[in-house]
C-alpha cells in the first residue's frame, strides 16, 4: 500500500488554487483563438480579442483573471492501493481543505463561501469547506482536479426531470433555452455541460463532470456526439455572443455525459460555465 502525507496533498491543492486563478487550460485558450479567427461580428471579434488579452495578462502577471475566484470544486480519483499517512490533523478531506484555505489566503484570492445559505450567510473566511467528489480507481495514484467555479454561471444552471418518453429534440430544446435564459448574466462565451441519466443528484454531477472534457472532444457514442454537435450549433446561432454583445460565439464547447437511469425517469441537468473556465489537475 502506497502512502501520501497530509502536507503533500495540501501543498498540491494549494498549487492548483493558484494555477486555476491565473492560467486557463491550453484547450480553452486554443478554443478562444479559433473562435476569434472565425468570428464574423466585428464587435464580438474585438471582445474575444480582449478576453484573450485578459487571460494572457493574468497568466503573465499572476493576477486573477476574474474577481470572482469561485468555489473550489475538487474531483478526487484515489487509487485503491493508496492511503494517506495517519495524521492528527485529519483525513484526505481535511488535507484538501487545508490546501484550499492556504491557496486562497496566500494567493490573495477572494473567499466566496458562506457557512450556511439562508440565515446569517456569514463568510467562512477561508473559501472552505471545498465541494469534494470522490471515486476509487485502480492503482496507487491520487489524481485531483480542481475547478474554480464562479457564482454567476452556476446560478444559471438548471435541472429537470423529463418523462422517459422525451426525445432528443425535447432535450436539445430545453438545453438551448437554458443557455438563452442565461444570456449575458453568465459571462459568455460559455462552456456547457449536460448530464443525462442517473437520478436527481447524479445528473447534476454528470453535468459538472462534462465541463472537464477537453474542448473539441466528442462523446464516444455517435448518438450523443451528434446531439453535442447539433446543440452547440444551435446555441451559437442564438446571437448572444461574447459578453452578450452578439455574434457567432455564444459557446466554446458543449459536452454530454450519461449514466443509466430508472425505467420511469429521465433526469437532465445543464451546468453552465463562464468564459473563465478554470480547472487544473495534478497526479501524486
Amino acid at each position: 500500500m502506497r502512502e501520501l502525507s497530509f502536507d503533500k496533498i495540501a501543498d498540491a491543492v494549494e498549487s492548483l488554487c493558484h494555477a486555476c486563478a491565473h492560467e486557463l487550460p491550453a484547450d480553452v485558450m486554443d478554443a478562444f483563438v479559433r473562435a476569434e479567427k472565425a468570428e464574423r461580428n466585428p464587435r464580438a471579434k474585438k471582445t474575444l480579442s480582449q478576453l484573450i488579452e485578459n487571460a494572457n495578462i493574468a497568466a503573465r502577471e499572476l493576477i486573477p483573471m476574474c474577481q470572482d475566484t469561485g468555489l473550489a470544486i475538487v474531483f478526487v480519483e484515489q487509487g485503491g492501493e493508496l492511503a494517506m499517512m495517519p495524521d492528527r490533523r485529519g483525513t484526505i478531506t481535511d488535507a484538501i481543505n487545508a490546501g484550499v484555505a492556504a491557496g486562497y489566503e496566500k494567493g490573495y484570492l477572494r473567499k466566496s463561501l458562506v457557512a450556511e445559505p439562508l440565515n446569517e450567510r456569514k463568510n467562512t473566511g477561508t473559501n472552505t469547506p471545498a465541494i469534494i467528489h470522490y471515486s476509487i480507481v485502480p492503482g496507487d495514484k491520487l489524481r485531483m482536479t480542481l475547478m474554480a467555479k464562479g457564482g454567476g454561471s452556476e446560478n444559471r444552471s438548471q435541472f429537470r426531470m423529463f418523462k422517459p418518453t422525451a426525445s432528443a429534440k425535447e432535450i436539445g430544446d430545453w438545453v438551448c433555452e437554458a443557455v438563452k435564459n442565461a444570456g449575458a448574466d453568465a459571462c459568455p462565451p460559455f462552456v456547457v455541460g449536460v448530464g443525462l441519466g442517473g437520478n436527481f443528484e447524479v445528473s447534476c454531477l454528470l453535468a459538472k463532470k462534462a465541463l472537464l472534457r477537453k474542448l473539441g472532444s466528442h462523446h464516444p457514442d455517435p448518438f450523443y456526439a451528434a446531439m453535442e454537435k447539433e446543440m452547440l450549433e444551435r446555441i451559437n446561432k442564438l446571437d448572444i455572443g461574447p459578453q452578450g454583445m452578439g455574434g457567432d460565439t455564444t459557446a466554446l464547447g458543449l459536452a454530454i455525459e450519461v449514466a443509466g437511469c430508472h425505467i420511469a425517469s429521465l433526469p437532465a441537468a445543464v451546468n453552465i460555465e463562464c468564459h473563465a473556465h478554470r480547472h487544473k489537475s495534478i497526479t501524486l
